[in-house]
């Protein structure tokens, strides 16, 4: 076990930090309880399991495992240290600058890991957030390393490529992924390591690189390196939950991709902080009509 204490210059909150790495409640890569946020990494020493508690004025962390000098390395860079606000003014809309002063402690994440966020991207395209969380869920457990040390019971690391390249056919179709997202996955981790190596470059050229591969676009590329690169400007565009969403906090309406980047103008370079400002504020949207109906094709 090794252990490190991290005092950021500025506030963090590891709630508003870490919570855009975490699929959902079951995941079983990132959990949180009374003791802190736990998090199973797979390192390039090997898996490890983090530990992150706040405690006065700092962030103590404590991980085991083969890969626990890279979990604590990384720590500062994971809890924001590296996230540059130069040139982000607040003040060009009342409700930005309100949630600004609001959380303090929210600081865009540079998670340094590309195919453990790539993979649950891909899972979520065309498909309802519950589907695509509990395909990973499923997947990780069945496929991810246990958690070293005392992480919580479950916990898993994500598989690295060469695991994913051995996953067969008819386990993506137990956990509900279609041939689509699957034959994406596949093409991904074909290269797999090649991508890891993208968190060396800016998060442009990641981005660039990442949409190379077929089945890969912008709202999958852009989801992958706001937490992989923690770029504060890649916007989902795509999804229709974050522009309505942005739409009704700034002007009380929905919009679409182009009202949403036409709003969001005026925040280039950071308009993904806005959104995770947001996010953070639980802002919705007025919503009509029905809910869609989730049909389940995991036994078909």
């Amino acid at each position: 076990m090794l252990s490190a204490r991290y005092a950021p210059a500025e506030r963090v909150s590891l709630g508003l930090v870490l919570a855009p790495l975490r699929q959902g409640a079951g995941d079983p890569t990132c959990r949180r309880d009374e003791s802190g946020w736990w998090l199973a990494l797979a390192t390039a020493g090997g898996v490890a399991t983090l530990r992150l508690r706040e405690v006065v004025g700092a962030v103590e962390a404590m991980a085991w495992g083969p890969g626990a000098e890279y979990a604590i390395a990384g720590v500062p860079d994971l809890l924001g240290a590296r996230d540059e606000t130069s040139g982000f003014d607040p003040t060009r809309h009342p409700v930005v600058a309100t949630l600004h002063g609001r959380f303090p402690g929210l600081r865009l994440t540079r998670a340094a890991r590309v195919m453990a966020f790539l993979v649950p991207t891909v899972l979520g395209q065309k498909v309802s957030g519950l589907e695509q969380k509990r395909a990973w869920r499923g997947l990780v457990l069945q496929h991810g390393e246990p958690a070293p040390g005392p992480a919580p019971a479950g916990m898993r690391a994500a598989p690295v490529p060469a695991v994913w390249k051995r996953v067969p056919s008819w386990e993506w179709h137990t956990a509900g992924v279609g041939p689509r997202r699957s034959d994406t996955v596949m093409r991904a981790v074909a290269v797999g390591d090649a991508l890891e190596r993208t968190v060396t470059m800016d998060a442009a050229e990641a981005s660039r690189r990442l949409r190379t591969i077929p089945g890969i676009g912008v709202w999958t590329a852009a989801e992958t390196v706001q937490r992989s690169h923690g770029d504060p400007d890649a916007v989902s565009v795509g999804d229709s939950h974050v522009s309505k969403r942005v739409g009704w906090a700034l002007t009380g309406k929905r919009v679409d991709d182009d009202g949403m980047l036409e709003l969001l103008e005026p925040w280039r370079g950071h308009r993904q902080r806005v959104v995770r400002l947001i996010e953070a504020a639980g802002i919705g949207y007025e919503r009509h009509g029905p809910r869609m109906t989730i049909v389940d094709n995991r036994r078909r």
